[in-house]
């Protein structure tokens, strides 16, 4: 992502959609929308692995903000390691444990928008869970634009008269 389109997302911490042109007389891709939908998914017994991917398309980008991993019914009172499986620059798998949740003592970790750039794997390591992972699928669109926004020349101080 260009250095002007991150200055340009910069500004778009609400959801929906929102809308953002180049300013300073730089021509940056324009017109950003963001668009941000729900993710759940659940690990198990019987499923004990889910992959979140997105088709690659030119002009978008794709995030995953996660919120929260619980317990739910029917958990057991044992240890549930749930891991992520990402991708690092050398294309090399990258798994790391994200939590460990037990009834008892921890049945719910929030993560406060942590993010990660898909494919994701999350992957149930131990346990039988159920445990729940919800977050925030957000997708930015940049067009780009043949526009120039062009800046008013800079002006030079005027000088009063007499110092004070």
């Amino acid at each position: 992502m260009a250095a002007g389109t991150a200055a340009a997302l910069a500004f778009l911490s609400q959801e929906g959609r929102s809308h953002a042109r180049g300013v300073g007389g730089l021509r940056i891709p324009g017109p950003v929308t963001m668009d941000s939908f729900f993710f759940g998914c659940e690990l198990s017994g019987h499923t004990r692995s889910f992959t979140f991917k997105v088709e690659e398309e030119d002009d978008t980008e794709h995030m995953l903000a996660l919120n929260m991993l619980c317990l739910t019914e029917g958990a057991k009172d044992k240890c549930n390691v749930v891991e992520v499986v990402v991708w690092n620059h050398d294309n090399q798998e990258i798994a790391v444990p994200m939590a460990n949740l037990r009834l008892s003592c921890q049945p719910m970790l929030c993560l406060d928008d942590f993010q990660l750039q898909p494919p994701v794997t999350f992957r149930l390591k131990s346990g039988s869970g159920p445990v729940c992972i919800t977050g925030r699928h957000q997708i930015v669109s940049i067009k780009e634009s043949e526009e120039e926004v062009k800046l008013c020349p800079i002006l030079s101080a005027k000088k009063h008269g007499g110092r004070r």
